[in-house]
């Protein structure tokens, strides 16, 4: 029989005693492994040092030189009723997106606040964070009560303050538990130090927290993560390989993929060490589709045909919370991942700024400094999958990746209508007034022989795509085609990067590059080649919006299964020549150069 099990995240500002109380738990529980404690203890007295609980945890060499709790350390205790697990989060200021993390995973939160020190900013911050998460389930535990002499009024003054602020953020059922976790008062037993307290003790406000497992009530949701496909034994099975987000399927269902909609049924739930009949949230299961030839990208959504669909739309509005110290700037391009998708995305309003302390303070600002809290208005470069906060809160969440490095969060709040897109709009202006001379495509075509394209080669092979490339432009050359090549990389030496105009240069601000030059040398009607190491299908979308209106040849140099944007492929084992040769007569079969001799 499984036994239930409860996350729970323990978060509070710096030194207000989160590893003391955690310790404290597991000691008292007789949760600690046999002569751990007695270890630690002795440990202590040959080092001089006075025994804390909090080491109990801080088993980081770089945590107790520090004294600081730097990643979400988790430990596990169990009951006569379930099991437990606790994500110990950081609450030192530097490091709160690692308490997202944290708390993103749990069923509950337990907020500690120094008694002495009463709340802080972080508090609030951390308290705001937990009501964009959307934990119901949180308790207050105000800590070292010892060090203002178990005092009544003291704790009475912090649940005024702070029950006032969750509930200004939607957190409205708290209590409130007067501890010390240092002596052990009201952590597993009622304190005789806190007499005028009637309430409950941590661990019977843990035991007593009620958290129904609803996720296998909603409707089905399934990011696909990767795709699996067998060669040896004559295996044919593609297994799409994720975690079960909602709902539950079963084998035989009606499945529509999103956002491709392509529809299909389930042929066999693969779990090891056999196969399931049904599978439901939670679980990380491989599913086997009927129709064996769909092709099937990572990011996609899997939903049941009969349940409610999710959104699908490239605007939408949300709560972003931003990490870096770089501050987010309006329509600077962002990559995202929500699920498993990835998105080119912009911010392209700032509605407001929350402050976290104070959510009645509404500030208007043109960018997002760090760690505020702004609603946003998003958009994406293309379609993007998603459900909002109010229905299923997994599927709406997302992350912002800037220069490979996550820079913020969000949760969407609503779909926006789905119009052009400021980049769109843009790439619209710039059609609109861009100014042509006397010669048209067709004559330029008709003089050229072929027409004007660019060629785009990739694969994992950085050497040998390098080299299709260049010799592709010399044979065309050779043949009295006008070719040019242009490395990626050398949209990155000009003057921008020696004179450190740049310092945030990365690689999609080269691919943005890439794009601009691609258009105007594929308008001149030259056929304009050049390579990207593992080209994701988000950095080729904003090629083909920067390129409008002309197209790009993808060419992937690759053994693996064929991407969906492939035009052609070659397998990365042939000779270099025999590939460039083969591409060449792949330009003549579709036409874009005229003859080949």
């Amino acid at each position: 029989m499984n036994r239930e099990q409860l996350n729970i995240v323990i978060i509070g500002h710096v030194d207000h005693g989160k590893s003391t109380l955690i310790g404290r738990l597991l000691a008292d529980t007789g949760s600690l492994p046999e002569g751990k404690l007695e270890a630690i203890k002795a440990y202590c007295e040959r080092n001089a040092k006075v025994f804390e609980y909090a080491f109990l945890l801080d088993a980081l060499k770089e945590e107790q030189s520090q004294g600081i709790t730097i990643d979400a350390a988790r430990c596990f205790f169990k009951t006569e009723k379930r099991d437990y697990l606790i994500i110990d989060a950081p609450g030192h200021f530097e490091f709160i997106k690692n308490m997202v993390t944290g708390a993103s995973r749990a069923n509950a939160a337990i907020i500690v606040i120094d008694a002495k020190e009463g709340v802080k900013e972080n508090t609030k911050r951390h308290g705001y964070l937990l009501s964009i998460l959307g934990l119901e389930n949180v308790c207050v535990a105000v800590n070292k009560m010892d060090l203002v002499h178990y005092d009544e009024s003291v704790f009475l003054s912090i649940v005024e303050e702070y029950r006032k602020f969750l509930f200004s953020v939607g957190i409205e059922k708290v209590d409130f538990i007067p501890v010390s976790a240092k002596n052990g008062d009201n952590i597993t037993k009622k304190s005789e130090n806190l007499l005028w307290y009637s309430g409950k003790t941590i661990l019977e406000k843990i035991e007593r927290l009620e958290v129904k497992d609803k996720n296998r009530e909603m409707p089905f949701r399934f990011f696909v993560h990767d795709v699996y496909k067998f060669t040896s034994g004559n295996d044919e099975r593609r297994i799409i390989a994720g975690t079960i987000d909602y709902g539950e399927i079963n084998k035989d269902d009606s499945i529509i993929f999103y956002p491709s909609k392509k529809k299909t049924s389930i042929e066999s739930i693969e779990f090891f060490p056999q196969n399931l009949e049904k599978a439901y949230a939670g679980q990380s299961v491989g599913l086997i589709i009927k129709d064996k030839f769909y092709y099937v990208s990572s990011g996609e959504l899997i939903v049941k045909e009969n349940e409610e669909a999710p959104h699908l739309s490239r605007r939408f509005l949300a709560n972003i919370f931003w990490m870096e110290v770089a501050p987010l700037i309006l329509n600077k391009p962002y990559q995202a991942r929500i699920g498993t998708q990835k998105v080119n995305l912009r911010i392209t309003d700032v509605e407001k700024v929350i402050d976290a302390t104070d959510p009645q303070n509404i500030i208007r600002k043109d960018k997002l400094e760090r760690y505020d809290i702004g609603v946003c208005i998003v958009e994406a470069t293309r379609p993007v999958v998603f459900d909002i906060s109010t229905k299923l809160k997994r599927t709406s969440r997302f992350v912002l990746v800037d220069n490979f490095h996550i820079s913020g969060c969000g949760i969407i709040l609503e779909k926006l209508e789905d119009k052009l897109t400021s980049f769109e709009e843009a790439i619209k202006e710039r059609e609109k007034l861009w100014e042509k001379g006397f010669v048209s495509k067709e004559e330029r075509e008709s003089f050229y022989k072929h027409k004007g394209k660019f060629i785009l080669v990739t694969g994992s092979e950085i050497q040998l795509i390098s080299e299709v490339a260049k010799r592709l432009e010399k044979e065309l050359f050779i043949l009295d085609k006008h070719s040019y090549f242009l490395s990626l990389a050398s949209l990155s030496v000009g003057l921008d990067r020696d004179l450190n105009f740049r310092e945030d240069f990365d690689r999609s601000e080269e691919i943005r590059r890439l794009g601009e030059v691609a258009h105007i040398i594929t308008d001149a009607g030259i056929i304009f080649i050049s390579y990207i190491p593992d080209l994701k299908s988000y950095e080729l979308e904003l090629l083909e919006l920067l390129n409008t209106p002309h197209e790009i040849f993808v060419v992937g140099i690759d053994s693996s299964e064929k991407k969906n944007f492939y035009n052609v492929q070659y397998n990365e084992n042939e000779e270099c020549e025999k590939i460039v040769k083969n591409i060449i007569e792949d330009l003549v079969k579709r036409e874009i150069i005229e003859y080949y001799i």
